[in-house]
């Protein structure tokens, strides 16, 4: 459940989704469960009132004082610490109001999230991605674990999927139907041959490929992969090495993101930021300090000069 805890630190564990996500549902039951709980005081501030209740009872056996918050002005530094100083709370948890932009949410000093969660009911997605992709973007940024639950009879599962990993590639995704946990997609849905002796990754795969990657590296590695991407070096990576990616659009035309995995090419010293390239190069898995651990390295067999793709990336 994350890093130790500091006793002068106050853990906040933070449930947000857009209203009748299943928030109060999920949270009530983590709150049964026995790997859940503490020694001492909980309070759970709710942002908003949805159908489903708390049941007293088991506020009662969690040592939950539940808070609930009208408005987001209301979550201010100052009033959080007079609510600590009132229930002294061994932790915090936070059902957070989806249609209130998580990028305002400011914490006491002391006050650290240690967890969040994000629920999406996948039955009403496509309207949040539509109308609300900021709200949505800002929800999923910082989460561990995005539950997509309601996901019976809806087929467009791993572009959605796509979609929210390229507002948060670190996230775990689970995807539930009403008999629980849903399998991911085969290697035979993507949009270029795996058993190839070559990959190649068109200009409209370069987002399917990099999520995928990302997610499923074991599927890549040993394989060979071409694709055309933009350079990017930077005094601190070792020599020989640049990155070969391309601008993605994360949620709005403001929240661009460069995506590209190191590579270790022979060419990298004559090569130079912004130039474009056709990259042919062996997929590793191996440690790497600017991903936190391991993840993709290519190793690239050839590395020639490319036109320039004007689109940027998208996930669909």
């Amino acid at each position: 459940m994350g890093p130790m805890i500091d006793d002068d630190i106050t853990p906040v564990f933070l449930i947000n989704g857009f209203l009748e996500a299943g928030k109060t549902e999920f949270l009530s039951f983590t709150m049964e469960q026995d790997y859940f709980q503490t020694d001492g005081k909980t309070l759970l501030i709710v942002c908003e009132e949805g159908d489903v209740e708390y049941s007293e009872a088991l506020l009662t056996k969690t040592k939950t004082s539940v808070v609930y918050m009208d408005s987001v002005s209301d979550i201010s530094p100052e009033r959080l610490t007079e609510l600590e100083l009132l229930y002294n709370p061994e932790r915090v948890l936070i059902e957070w109001n989806g249609m209130w932009n998580q990028d305002d949410l400011d914490l006491p000093k002391d006050w650290l999230i240690y967890q969040q969660i994000t629920i999406v009911d996948m039955s009403t997605f496509e309207l949040y991605v539509k109308n609300m992709k900021s709200l949505l973007a800002a929800m999923v940024r910082n989460s561990e674990l995005i539950i997509c639950n309601r996901c019976d009879g809806i087929e467009d599962l791993e572009r959605y999927k796509r979609m929210l990993k390229s507002m948060n590639t670190r996230c775990n995704i689970v995807f539930e139907d009403e008999n629980g946990e849903i399998d991911e997609i085969s290697e035979e849905d993507l949009p270029y041959d795996l058993k190839a002796e070559v990959v190649k990754i068109s200009q409209e795969a370069y987002g399917i490929w990099y999520i995928d990657c990302m997610d499923k590296p074991e599927r890549y590695v040993g394989k060979t992969v071409e694709f055309t991407a933009m350079v990017l070096k930077d005094p601190s990576f070792p020599k020989n090495y640049f990155v070969p990616g391309r601008m993605a659009m994360t949620c709005c035309a403001d929240d661009m993101t460069f995506l590209g995995y190191i590579c270790k090419a022979r060419e990298a010293r004559s090569l130079e930021t912004r130039q474009w390239v056709q990259v042919r190069a062996r997929v590793e898995l191996e440690y790497w300090h600017d991903y936190g651990g391991e993840g993709p390295v290519l190793y690239a067999d050839q590395v020639t000069a490319a036109q320039p793709i004007e689109e940027v990336v998208t996930f669909g």
